[in-house]
């Protein structure tokens, strides 16, 4: 099952990369139930293994890409977000160190795996995967668009993505960067 899961948020990660036109530097935000990936209701069995796995899927994927990584941890933490710390320079950390039960296992996972992390109480992200309902939007820029990715599902878990694009501003009189959209 970890090699399924891992290629699965592998997929994924590409998929969004590719959707939503991530650029080095940027950064992708991704909330994960481990429990729903195993079919289980949230927060009830959390697997340490199964957030590894799926934090190394995507994380394969950004760094050859320069791409950032901000994890989602869980509502024990307030939905705080893991991030290497050289992605927000300026960011406000928080001492705290996700556990299993207390930021869930895939924000523990990214703890551990990156070089330099920090915890942050908010982001603004460029996109974000959302897995297992993990409800991910308010780490998102303003405007968040829905994508569809070609699985509905990682494991057992619903897979949702979105990207975001800028504001349209000025009415009928503006005119617009059809590139942006």
């Amino acid at each position: 099952m970890l090699d399924q899961v891992r290629s699965e948020a592998r997929a994924a990660a590409e998929q969004i990369c590719e959707a939503a036109k991530l650029r080095k530097g940027q950064i992708l935000v991704v909330g994960c139930s481990s429990s729903e990936v195993c079919g289980h209701r949230m927060g009830s069995n959390s697997s340490p293994e199964v957030g590894k796995a799926i934090f190394e899927g995507i994380r394969d994927v950004l760094e050859p890409r320069g791409i950032y990584l901000a994890a989602q941890c869980c509502e024990h933490l307030n939905r705080a977000v893991v991030v290497e710390r050289e992605a927000v320079p300026f960011g406000e950390p928080c001492n705290v160190v996700p556990q299993p039960k207390a930021g869930g296992s895939f924000a523990t996972a990214a703890y551990h795996g990156f070089r330099d992390p920090v915890v942050l109480e908010e982001i603004r992200a460029d996109a974000g995967l959302d897995i297992g309902g993990t409800l991910i939007g308010m780490h998102l820029k303003r405007v968040a668009v829905p994508v569809r990715l070609e699985k509905r599902r990682l494991g057992e878990a619903i897979l949702l993505a979105a990207r975001v694009r800028p504001k349209f501003i000025g009415g009928e009189r503006a005119g617009y960067d059809e590139s942006m959209k």
